[in-house]
């Protein structure tokens, strides 16, 4: 089985251009190999007749069903509008008219 040497686990910080200290570079390098010997154990399982999945879980739908339900009436929507007129949202405008004022 492959291992990462100190070099190695270097050389990989280096190019994702991460500052570690030696301490962390000997922790990192062991991490990884216990990662790579995990793979090395999932490698040797025969896995022949599972069929290939995109996931491990089922997914199931989790939203409530769409029904349509009473609005706001316009008194309610416009009760805390800062400005009104009459039965509409006053708000500054966002666009230039075109003249030259």
């Amino acid at each position: 089985m492959a291992t990462l040497s100190r070099r190695d686990v270097e050389h990989v910080a280096y190019l994702a251009r991460l500052g570690l200290t030696g301490d962390e570079v000997t922790q990192l390098e062991g991490q990884l190999n216990h990662i790579l010997e995990q793979f090395a154990v999932l490698s040797a399982l025969d896995t022949d007749d599972i069929p290939p999945t995109a996931r491990v879980v089922e997914l199931e739908n989790v939203l409530r069903d769409d029904v349509a339900r009473p609005g706001l009436t316009r008194e309610q929507a416009l009760a805390n509008a800062p400005e009104q007129n009459g039965e509409h949202f006053v708000v500054p405008a966002v666009l230039d008219d075109g003249s030259d004022d």
